[in-house]
């Protein structure tokens, strides 16, 4: 019975307010249960008492107000609002319900009416803060305004910069956010295989604007004297190179912390001087560095030249929309407002740009976006060039730049020099390195009516000496002049340039439909040359091609004209597979040692760990299973300790303890090189010697697989037993061993399925063979037509290893993917 009279209260009690809690005057006992509430059940008191007949005589008012202020205004709220959830119309029948009905309280039955009527005076009693506020939506037409796409462009880019042919690369390829630019990935289409063929057979092009200038501009001797701290000689021609400082040629570099070599590497970085100006002592400098690089370079530039002083810019007013609704008509020749990127995508909008150093007079100017860069990767991309670009005549450069007799001179050579390019059968017969100067009309004006190729004029060469003549001894210094080091010129070229609508009325008004416009401005720009592969023994020059420096703001002026040639177009993936083909590293991927690289590794690691994560738990590679240790990130640090212990152990040695480097040492690295050839002996002290300059380094290496096979990323490299290389020698096309399998230990609270938890265990003794490093770079290689890799190994372990194989088969390696456990044999190649 007391379960009924419980669900009975719980009844009666449910649409009663819940902060309202009620108190009984006594407590009594129940039959077969504790005590509990009286008074509630009629006519029943328990232990026969009966209710009281008498009143209080008195009461106080605000207490006894007070002590019901909760219950009243809890009823006071359940009266206005009402207790459903559900609108007045939800309380019709089903069948008088309608999707779609009118708002009309006659409509409803009359029992309905009077409560839809109220909601509908309170709806229109609200005040307008309580309504909700619908968007103003603007029509198609209003949103194209150009003032109004322009801010909205603006706003689009305040976290990752465009690039001038940003809208044209959206609409072709698939767009990535890195480095603070949205920069093209990958196209679309499919068009591996053709891009391929159009760097080796015709020319590929490919925008990097996103690479960073610095400017450095001072003393020449003060300059080399501060620059010298950041390179070593050890590793190559440095900024003072002789074939360099003269402006003719174009270096490259490996930059390091100050004084710091070999430790504290940076990153690689090309240089350009300006070619010596008559009457001038200051000379200038351009560093190329990739954007990922550009703070460290530039916090230790500042440190040697010792520029403290930040000279600020003059703000540029930002562009505000047009109050009017539409341009009218004799407004045609006004230009419409330009778009202005305030900083680029490595500094914020307003920071310094320049500084300079009171004690040596040296200036640090930042010219992030304010060249524009394009890069021609082809044997034909010199014809490319020819076809698109038309010399200025000697009246437009001398009322636009040049107004001496020495600069008309200059420029006649310069446009000589270019039109002897026509007659040269391949980029890679020129000099790698050369720059040559040269200021040009708007190609705009000589766009074809449709898309061509560019082929070389065989009969030119043929008849031509001269052009043997530029093949052999390249381009003089002082062709390699240009207006395009002047800022001002720069400026005043950006702004003089034609807009598209205006250069579109210009030939409405031809007499002749489809003539050439007369040539209204000249373009300065600089052309400098890019030798490919230049290292090792096969495939020289393959790569070769021409980078077209220009000022900002004509971007998409000479990218459409060059495009209409015939090139075919890459982003930053085809960066990495051009780099992959030359057989070359490719930055920050191949740079483990530097700030930017280590950044990148932390990076691609929570990248494929996620990727991992979003498989399902049956279908992920069980890596512990496969015995691969880091399958998402090289643990480069415990490989150089753990064979450096080895080692040493070995020839009772001492062992080094300190960072791991890089090997780029040219001088050792031939060693190397030679040592992986069968015809070059290694003996034991020569070994020891090496071991004890570079034994905590790694080398980069190039891994060719001798039959089937397609490298991944972080594959591994270990070191063959006696039994593989004696099974290599009886059967030439065997696939290789096979890894046992690993058992799958209890895994930790919280520990991802199938990878190895940190902290790692020992590296080397993990597998059945030893470990010697790990592959960056992997793929099947269109060029080579086999499986090739890039990789990175320990020194002390490959010489541990060149020493114990026989002289026939020196430099042979083991290659295993990190979801196989088949090994693959490869050779081993040092490219100096």
């Amino acid at each position: 019975m007391t379960g009924a009279k419980d669900r009975m209260r719980e009844k009666k009690m449910k649409n009663q307010p819940r902060n309202v809690i009620y108190t009984s005057s006594g407590r009594g006992t129940g039959r077969g249960q504790g005590s509990q509430a009286c008074g509630w059940v009629r006519g029943h008191q328990p232990g026969g008492h009966s209710y009281s007949q008498t009143l209080p005589k008195y009461i106080t008012a605000s207490s006894f107000a007070k002590a019901r202020a909760a219950e009243v205004n809890a009823m006071l709220k359940a009266v206005r609002k009402p207790a459903g959830s559900c609108h007045i119309f939800n309380a019709l029948p089903r069948h008088m319900r309608r999707r779609a009905m009118s708002h009309s309280a006659k409509r409803l039955p009359s029992r309905l009416r009077e409560g839809a009527q109220r909601l509908a005076e309170r709806s229109q009693r609200a005040p307008e803060k309580e309504k909700k506020q619908l968007p103003r939506s603007r029509s198609r037409r209003a949103r194209r305004r150009h003032g109004n796409l322009l801010l909205e462009f603006n706003r689009r880019q305040r976290k990752n910069k465009w690039l001038e042919t940003h809208i044209w690369h959206a609409k072709r390829f698939h767009m990535q956010k890195t480095w603070s630019y949205c920069l093209p990935l990958k196209p679309t289409a499919k068009c591996f295989r053709a891009s391929y063929r159009a760097m080796s057979s015709h020319a590929l092009l490919q925008d990097l604007s996103y690479f960073c200038c610095l400017e450095v501009q001072g003393s020449e001797e003060q300059m080399l004297q501060a620059l010298a701290r950041l390179t070593s000689k050890q590793t190559g021609p440095t900024f003072a190179a002789a074939s360099c400082l003269s402006g003719a040629r174009q270096g490259s570099v490996h930059l390091y912390k100050a004084d710091q070599f070999p430790q504290g590497s940076l990153g690689p970085a090309d240089f350009l001087w300006r070619p010596r100006v008559p009457d001038a002592s200051d000379r200038q400098l351009w560093i190329w560095i990739h954007p990922a690089l550009k703070q460290d370079v530039l916090s230790e530039l500042q440190l040697v030249c010792r520029c403290v002083v930040s000279v600020s810019e003059e703000s540029r007013p930002a562009v505000e929309p047009s109050a009017e609704r539409k341009r009218k008509r004799d407004e045609g020749d006004a230009e419409p407002p330009s778009k202005r990127l305030l900083g680029d995508g490595t500094r914020p909008a307003g920071a310094p740009v320049c500084w300079q150093s009171p004690d040596t007079a040296i200036t640090i100017s930042d010219l992030t976006m304010e060249v524009v860069r394009y890069r021609l990767i082809g044997p034909l991309a010199h014809t490319v060039l020819t076809d698109t670009l038309q010399p200025a005549s000697e009246e437009t450069e001398a009322s636009n730049h040049s107004t001496d007799e020495a600069g008309v001179s200059v420029h006649q050579q310069q446009t000589d020099i270019f039109r002897l390019l026509r007659g040269v059968c391949s980029t890679a017969e020129l000099p790698a390195g050369c720059v040559l100067g040269l200021t040009v009309d708007d190609p705009r004006l000589t766009l074809p009516q449709k898309r061509g190729k560019s082929v070389p004029d065989l009969q030119q060469t043929a008849e031509d000496s001269r052009v043997r003549d530029l093949t052999l001894r390249g381009v003089a210094a002082h062709c390699s002049q240009s207006a395009l080091w002047d800022a001002s010129v720069r400026e005043r070229v950006t702004h003089s340039r034609l807009s598209e609508q205006e250069l579109n009325r210009m030939r409405s008004e031809l007499l002749v439909p489809g003539s050439r416009l007369v040539p209204q401005a000249a373009v300065p720009l600089l052309l400098v040359h890019q030798g490919g592969r230049v290292r090792g023994e096969e495939r020289l020059h393959w790569g070769c091609g021409w980078d077209l420096l220009l000022p900002k703001g004509w971007g998409m002026a000479f990218w459409v004209p060059l495009v209409y040639r015939g090139v075919r177009v890459g982003g930053l993936h085809m960066s990495v597979k051009h780099s992959q083909f030359m057989g070359q590293p490719h930055f920050p991927h191949d740079y483990p040692d530097c700030p930017a690289g280590q950044r990148f590794q932390s990076e691609q690691e929570a990248e494929l760990l996620e990727k991992f994560k979003r498989r399902p738990p049956s279908k992920r590679t069980n890596y512990i299973k496969h015995g691969c240790l880091a399958p998402f990130r090289c643990p480069w640090q415990q490989l150089t300790e753990e064979w450096e212990e080895l080692v040493s152990t070995e020839t009772t040695g001492g062992c080094r303890t300190g960072p791991f480097t890089v090997l780029r040492t040219l001088k050792t690295l031939r060693r190397l090189s030679a040592c992986c050839r069968r015809s070059s002996p290694l003996t034991p002290v020569a070994a020891a010697e090496l071991r004890r300059e570079c034994g905590r380094s790694l080398v980069w290496v190039r891994l060719r697989l001798l039959s089937k096979g397609q490298p991944a990323l972080h594959a591994i490299v270990s070191v063959p037993t006696t039994s593989d290389l004696q099974q290599l020698l009886q059967d030439a096309r065997s696939s290789g061993p096979q890894e046992p399998g690993h058992r799958e230990q209890l895994e930790p609270a919280g520990a991802v399925r199938g990878v190895c938890p940190a902290p790692l265990p020992r590296v080397l003794p993990h597998c059945s063979r030893l470990t010697l490093g790990w592959v960056t770079q992997g793929d099947f290689s269109l060029a080579a037509g086999c499986g090739e890799a890039l990789a990175f190994i320990s020194v002390s372990g490959l010489l541990h290893m060149i020493l114990q194989q026989p002289p026939e088969q020196r430099g042979l390696v083991l290659l295993r993917n990190p979801s196989s456990l088949q090994y693959r044999f490869a050779r081993i190649s040092i490219d100096v």
